[in-house]
Parts: structure tokens; C-alpha cells; sequence
């Protein structure tokens, strides 16, 4: 059985990366539509689609997810996965067109970008053709993680600048309770430093001036080491973490709407500081239905999170450094030691 979000029923992943920068999108489809939700947390969110997502408007369902790189030219990705679902009659229906001869379909693609032009030239980013091919890539199979789709050119640990930072990159987990499963897909592109909640090491983070060792940005912070700029503005600033919380249970549009917030305290456990002015951070919820079971939303959220805040993780432990001419120099995990920080505790400011 796969792992991570193809396990829900119902749903197809595909990544489609340029290693020309890096850069990349991801998207997951649902081709018989999914209920949707989102949650909007950060300060500097770039999306599309999302105000239909609110309990309150009309339409219930969505056929496809889109998570871009490239900044708010990311969010052309999503043009792209318009057109390959409706080259396959997926989309809402509106009816006959063309003089009542030809069904038509309008698809719904909420979409959500992260900023990643620091890596590489800026130039470089995820279009309609870009958002065509991930749907072409897109299965069931176990997903890629790591320097993959949204999260090529993404980097965590930024509040120092980037020249301090450590690679980020996408993640996946999934569990199964009681007959129903929830996953959750992220690309992790954070300002602030990717926390292990079980142990409270920092696994990925801003680093010391040498680069060799993980700063601690909370521990900095409190004994007064500040950053020129705190803005998103500055070269230090602009970032996001973008992810996607699904299950197979039976859902409503407000039930979706829930998860998806509860789910945010995935990311509050696993990143610290989160939230920021220069984070973008939304969280989507999607439920298939496909399982046929009704479950309490409490539930699907409380574990939306615990496997987000997984994702989190396992993406920053997938990524592979980067770094060479007209790139920053930014080592992963492994190369640093993963979980080998200090415990990001109070007592260690």
C-alpha cells in the first residue's frame, strides 16, 4: 500500500521539478472531486481559490491541489492543471455549451505558492506548461520526497539570511485509525528551524556565521542576536510552508475548513519560530469520502497534525544539499548531523 498522501483513497500526487534553478510544483488530483478546506496562517500568503473554500459559498468540491515554487508566478502552475483535467472532463459541470451540443466543465484548482527565488535565476519558475506536467507525472504510487516538486528550491532556517540557511524540501506521511486514514504532502520552505517535537532537537535551521553548526534561531533570538530585518522584504524574510491534510473519511466543506486549522499545530510543533511575517503559511484539507465512513472532525484533526508535523520532518531529512555558481550554499540535514542540534528548549537560551 503507499505511503504518505496516495494512501487516501481517491487521490493521485505528481511532481514536476526544473532542475534548471531549482524550482518545482506539485499537485494532487481528485478526480471524482474532494470536499476542501483551508486555513491561512502566515503573513505573506500567496493563493488562488481560496475564498470558494469557505463554508459559505457555493461550490463543495475541488478536482486538484496545486503547491508551487516560483513566488506569485507559481501561481500560473495551476492554469496548466486546469487544462489537463478538462482534456479529461473533470471539472464541474456547467452544462451544454456550443449551442447545447458539448458538455462543459469548469475544474477547481485552489492553488498556494511558497518563495523560493533566492535559489538560483529568479527567472526560473513554474508556469502552465509546469503545472500540465505534474499532472502527467501524477499517480498512486509512494511519493518522492525531498529536492522534489515545490520543494526543489526550498530552504528553512532563513531569519539570518539566506547565506545562513540549510535546505528544505517536501515531505509525506500517513496514518490509518480505526478504518480510515489521513495523510498529509508539505514543502517546507520555512523561515524559522524544523524542530523534532519528540526529542525538541533542531534537525534543520539557520546556522552559526561559519555555517557548521545549527545556531538555534530561538536560543539567538532571546539572548539578543537580532537580524538586521525582521521584514519579508529583506533578504532574510521571504519564505512559506505550504501543505496539504487529506483523509478518506466523509467530510463537510466547515468540517474540512476545521482540519485543516487544527492541522496548523502540525506545523507549530515541528517549526519554531512559525507564522512569521515572511511565512505564507496555508494549509488545505481535502476529504475523498472514499472509505464511506463518517468521523468526528476532532479526530481527523488531531491527527492531520501529528502527520504533518511527520512531513515536516521527513522532508527536511529527504533533501540533499545544493550549493555551486549562482546557487547558495545550502547543506541538508545529513550533512550537519539530523537531530544532532540542541534541544530547542528555555532553559538553553
Amino acid at each position: 500500500m503507499p505511503f504518505g498522501l496516495t494512501a487516501v483513497a481517491g487521490l493521485e500526487v505528481g511532481h514536476f521539478t526544473d532542475p534548471r534553478r531549482p524550482t518545482g510544483c506539485t499537485v494532487v488530483i481528485a478526480r471524482d472531486g474532494a470536499v476542501a478546506g483551508v486555513d491561512v496562517r502566515g503573513a505573506s500568503p500567496g493563493t488562488r481559490e481560496t475564498e470558494l473554500l469557505d463554508p459559505v459559498n457555493a461550490i463543495d468540491k475541488v478536482h486538484a491541489i496545486v503547491l508551487a515554487g516560483g513566488s506569485a508566478f507559481g501561481l500560473d502552475a495551476a492554469g496548466g492543471v486546469m487544462r489537463w483535467l478538462e482534456e479529461r472532463g473533470i471539472g464541474a459541470s456547467i452544462g451544454a455549451t456550443d449551442g447545447g451540443r458539448a458538455p462543459f466543465v469548469v475544474p477547481i484548482v485552489p492553488a498556494a505558492i511558497l518563495f523560493d527565488l533566492w535559489v538560483g535565476d529568479a527567472r526560473i519558475r513554474p508556469d502552465a506548461a509546469a503545472g500540465h506536467a505534474a499532472c502527467e507525472a501524477a499517480s498512486r504510487d509512494s511519493l518522492a520526497e525531498g529536492n522534489v516538486g515545490a520543494g526543489a528550491g526550498a530552504s528553512v532556517g532563513k531569519l539570518f539570511g539566506i547565506g545562513r540557511a540549510m535546505k528544505g524540501g517536501v515531505g509525506t506521511a500517513s496514518i490509518e485509525v480505526g478504518g480510515i486514514t489521513v495523510a498529509a504532502l508539505v514543502a517546507v520552505n520555512a523561515i524559522g528551524d524544523v524542530v523534532d517535537p519528540r526529542t525538541g532537537r533542531i534537525v534543520a535551521g539557520a546556522r552559526t556565521a561559519d555555517g557548521k553548526k545549527l545556531v538555534g534561531t530561538m536560543r539567538a533570538l532571546r539572548r539578543g542576536e537580532l537580524p538586521a530585518r525582521l521584514e519579508p522584504t529583506s533578504a532574510a524574510g521571504a519564505a512559506t510552508t505550504i501543505a496539504v491534510i487529506a483523509t478518506d473519511a466523509v467530510l463537510t466543506k466547515a468540517e474540512a475548513n476545521k482540519v485543516a486549522q487544527m492541522a496548523h499545530d502540525g506545523l507549530a510543533r515541528s517549526i519554531n519560530p512559525v507564522h512569521t511575517m515572511g511565512d505564507g503559511d496555508v494549509v488545505f484539507a481535502l476529504a475523498t469520502g472514499a472509505s464511506g465512513r463518517a468521523a468526528a472532525t476532532t479526530l481527523i484533526g488531531a491527527l492531520g497534525a501529528d502527520v504533518l508535523a511527520d512531513a515536516v520532518l521527513r522532508a527536511v531529512r529527504a533533501a540533499k544539499g545544493i550549493g555551486g555558481p549562482g546557487l547558495p550554499d545550502l547543506p541538508c540535514a545529513a550533512d550537519l548531523g539530523a537531530g544532532a542540534g540542541r534541544p530547542d528548549t528555555r532553559e538553553d537560551a
